[in-house]
């Protein structure tokens, strides 16, 4: 599946189950505009359909990346904000779509990550980048604070005090400092990026995906609820994934010592 939409490529690999969105704005440093936000719904939407029509799970991960090296966002085209109402903001937005999307997304950052890119790549679950990239929420300089869960997501990976620093701010900061403070998965030497990035995710694909998908569930969960009832979630999911085809596959191959093949039934 391969579609090329105004600011947005959107393809998926039907051996490996990788799907793959690249912003394509790279003259605008991939900035967000409202055509970027429809585009990439309808990339996402079409990823799930596509996912919905398999007879098992045939989208294993999705990797978000910006087009060009020069940034995987740069935040938002500010230009667009006098168009829309105060009202208009408080809908679900494209941040929530994607941190929603069932299967496992990982942001490739290169470059500029500043303002809505890095609440894009938030919204993801894991983010890999590029040891020259730089991070930043610059919305105080224009009297605002970060509208797609900035503050909230790195407040929650890296503890308040950080997320207010950077907010607050408004400064840029390194890969180095993004990556001690949790808020990079990790991070690789600008020439071996691509090549680290690509194995990284094939060997995620490899794994059972509907246990990846349970995984990333109760991640969430353990931020939204008690200990109690995440505990009882994580105890009702084991529960269900033992009577999977795939976690059948991965018993026979361990005691096999054979690679298994999952299905995502």
């Amino acid at each position: 599946m391969e579609e090329t939409l105004d600011t947005v490529l959107v393809e998926m690999d039907e051996e490996t189950g990788l799907g793959h969105i690249t912003l394509n704005r790279p003259d605008k440093l991939n900035t967000i505009n409202q055509q970027l936000k429809s585009d990439l719904t309808t990339a996402l939407k079409s990823l799930r359909e596509h996912d919905k029509e398999a007879s098992g799970v045939s989208v294993r991960a999705v990797v978000l990346e910006g087009a060009g090296e020069r940034a995987f966002c740069a935040g938002a085209d500010v230009s667009g904000f006098g168009d829309r109402t105060p009202g208009q903001f408080e809908q679900r937005t494209i941040f929530d779509r994607l941190a929603d999307f069932p299967a496992p997304v990982i942001a490739k950052i290169e470059g500029y990550c500043l303002g809505g890119g890095l609440e894009l790549a938030l919204a993801c679950d894991l983010r890999l980048a590029s040891a020259e990239s730089e991070f930043g929420l610059p919305e105080v300089e224009l009297g605002l604070l970060p509208g797609g869960g900035g503050v909230q997501y790195i407040s929650r990976l890296a503890g308040p005090a950080v997320a207010m620093e950077i907010a607050m701010t408004g400064k840029r900061y390194s890969t180095e400092f993004a990556e001690e403070t949790g808020i990079v998965s990790a991070s690789y030497p600008n020439s071996e990026f691509d090549e680290a990035v690509d194995e990284f995710v094939h060997e995620l694909a490899r794994k059972p995906p509907l246990a990846l998908r349970a995984i990333k569930d109760a991640a969430h969960r353990s931020v939204e609820t008690g200990l109690a009832e995440g505990r009882r979630y994580d105890r009702r999911v084991f529960s269900t994934l033992l009577e999977t085809a795939d976690h059948e596959a991965a018993a026979a191959a361990f005691k096999s010592d054979d690679q298994p093949e999952f299905e995502g039934r």
